[in-house]
């Protein structure tokens, strides 16, 4: 565990994990990073900068709870990159991260190598997922024995009859087994409600900016979707996809929102795998893109 001072004199929390060169990994949430572990062993193949977000985990909690808005904490990583002296960085997201980090690489675009987005959320680029998509995913795991109850669930949730969410977290895994129920209750446990709140008020996202400002970054990008995953479906994650220039979609079989919990050597696979260019090497030419995994 290490600390750094950001911008306003808030004291923030990252882990290191592993060896070879860094990768700046933002979770979602907001949320502490403790839910990554060692993101499946992709630490055995770069170092894993894991940022706790202000207000979560082993990061204070700021004076202005203002400041955890989502366009407000650009400037904790771009103070977190100075810190660790990195002229230019990949960096890696998942879900809510996501939103935070196309907001970073729109406003500092030359800051970032790479950009892979595992799962993301589409808020920041202002895409929406049809309920009709999210019950047609669902229906993809219809043998499961927990089915009927969590597919009642999502059905209210979708129809606007519950506002409770925990009734789906099945469908986050493609196995509901004693780990995947372990991982859930642990991230589920490192959420802060007046931090999330926060994260997404007013103004924290300009979807219209920030697709335009995307659709000149010039990085390589990835977007890596779980071929069952309700909350960024394949059909939305191609759709993120195609606001780049230079991105590729990779569909991992199975795979609910954390493919690195579902599947952990196939993951590991593909991000490694756009990752390949050591840290030294960063100004050379990308290596090619991957091609999509299809199941």
């Amino acid at each position: 565990m290490e600390f750094f001072t950001s911008y306003d004199g808030t004291e923030l929390a990252f882990h290191v994990s592993g060896d070879g060169a860094p990768v700046l990994c933002l979770p979602g949430g907001p949320a502490a990073s403790d839910y990554f572990g060692d993101l499946g062993g992709l630490s055995a193949h770069r170092r894993l900068i894991m940022l706790d977000s202000r207000g979560t985990g082993r990061s204070a909690m700021p004076q202005d709870v203002a400041s955890c808005r989502c366009d407000r904490l650009v400037a904790d990583v771009e103070a977190l990159r100075t810190h660790l002296g990195l002229d230019r960085m990949d960096l890696l997201a998942h879900c809510g991260g996501a939103n935070l980090a196309v907001r970073y690489a729109a406003r500092h675009p030359g800051r970032v190598a790479r950009l892979a987005l595992i799962t993301p959320s589409v808020r920041a680029v202002g895409l929406t997922i049809p309920g009709d998509l999210r019950l047609e995913t669902a229906r993809l795991r219809r043998d499961e024995p927990w089915f009927p109850e969590a597919f009642a669930a999502l059905e209210a949730l979708v129809t606007g009859a519950s506002s409770d969410g925990d009734g789906i977290a099945p469908f986050s895994y493609d196995r509901w087994d004693k780990a995947a129920q372990a991982h859930h209750a642990a991230s589920a446990e490192q959420q802060n409600p007046q931090v999330i709140a926060a994260f997404n008020a007013p103004g924290a996202f300009d979807p219209d900016a920030t697709r335009t400002a995307l659709a000149r970054f010039a990085p390589p990008v990835l977007v890596l979707a779980g071929e069952v995953d309700l909350g960024a479906p394949p059909p939305t994650m191609a759709a993120y996809a195609r606001l780049f220039p230079h991105a590729e979609l990779v569909v991992q079989p199975r795979a609910g929102h954390f493919p690195w919990v579902d599947d952990a050597e196939r993951f590991v696979s593909a991000v490694s795998a756009f990752l390949l260019v050591a840290g030294d090497d960063l100004g050379q030419e990308a290596p090619p893109l991957l091609r999509a995994d299809r199941p």
